[in-house]
Parts: structure tokens; C-alpha cells; sequence
């Protein structure tokens, strides 16, 4: 398989998640940046793929990354990151996305079970995407994050170079 077919465009992600409900499969959903892969987004996208069937990742756009991140971020742009994690085996498909909260992501999505990192609860949670999820009767999981792994951390490794 090419993996750039795993990209998926943002108007075909409504039937592109009809085939998998059709099929009764469990579709996991997370959302994020994901802007300098690195160790501890691998072992996330792994263990959110094992609760499921399928694994989509909503990919924010680069205008919502500089509105989340920074004027200085994304250092990857949106079709080199969409790219890099439809290459990576545990990961179905991507959708990027252009708002910096992924409701309107979710409510096309229709996630059997949404994944978020260790930095969540369900009370932080954006109770906009909180309520999109719950509505279309998926569960939230919140998966721990892998100690000492992160863009900003590994960002700050490349600027003492």
C-alpha cells in the first residue's frame, strides 16, 4: 500500500468512516499537531491503535499549529506531517483539519473511542469535543505519556546545537 492513500480528504472522511461503521469496526480517533514525530508519539498512536480496529489521526492544519504552538511552529507543514504518520504501520488513515479544536473533526469522525495524551482529564478536555464525542456514543480514553518525551523538550535539544 502507498501510504499516501491513508491521507484522507477532509470530504471524504464522512464515508470513509461509514465504511468502517458498516462493518462494525471500532474506530480510534486522536487529534494533535504531531509536529516532530519522536518515541513518545509512536508509543502513543501504538497502544491508541490497539483499542480498536482502525486508528484515524485528525492532523491540525499549520495555521491552527502557529495559533497552538507559536509563530515559530509548525516546523514541519501540514502535508510533510500527514505524510510521516500515514507511513507509520499502527496508523490507518489522517485527516488534517484547519481549526485549532478538533470538535468539527470529531463530529465527522464519529470515534468509537477518542484517544488523548496524559496531559488531559476528562474535565480539561475541550467540553466542546468532549460533547462530540459523547454524542455520537463514543468513550474517551486518556493514555499516559511516555516520561521525557516531547516536541518542546526535543526542540530544545536542537537549539543547544
Amino acid at each position: 500500500m502507498n501510504f499516501r492513500d491513508k491521507i484522507i480528504p477532509w470530504d471524504k472522511l464522512p464515508a470513509w468512516r461509514d465504511a468502517f461503521r458498516a462493518r462494525s469496526q471500532a474506530l480510534v480517533v486522536t487529534n494533535g499537531c504531531f509536529d516532530l514525530l519522536h518515541p513518545g508519539h509512536v508509543a502513543y498512536l501504538e497502544n491508541a491503535r490497539n483499542l480498536g480496529h482502525a486508528l484515524i489521526v485528525g492532523l491540525n492544519g499549520d495555521t491552527a499549529v502557529r495559533e497552538l504552538k507559536g509563530p515559530n511552529r509548525p516546523v514541519n507543514d501540514a502535508a510533510d506531517r500527514a505524510a510521516v504518520l500515514a507511513a507509520l504501520e499502527s496508523v490507518t488513515a489522517v485527516c488534517v483539519f484547519a481549526e485549532a479544536t478538533a470538535t468539527r473533526f470529531l463530529t465527522l469522525a464519529r470515534p468509537d473511542i477518542y484517544v488523548k495524551g496524559g496531559d488531559y482529564t476528562l474535565d480539561t478536555l475541550n467540553q466542546d469535543e468532549r460533547a462530540a464525542v459523547e454524542k455520537s456514543g463514543g468513550k474517551i480514553v486518556i493514555l499516559p505519556f511516555v516520561p521525557g518525551k516531547s516536541t518542546t523538550a526535543l526542540l530544545q535539544k536542537i537549539s543547544r546545537l
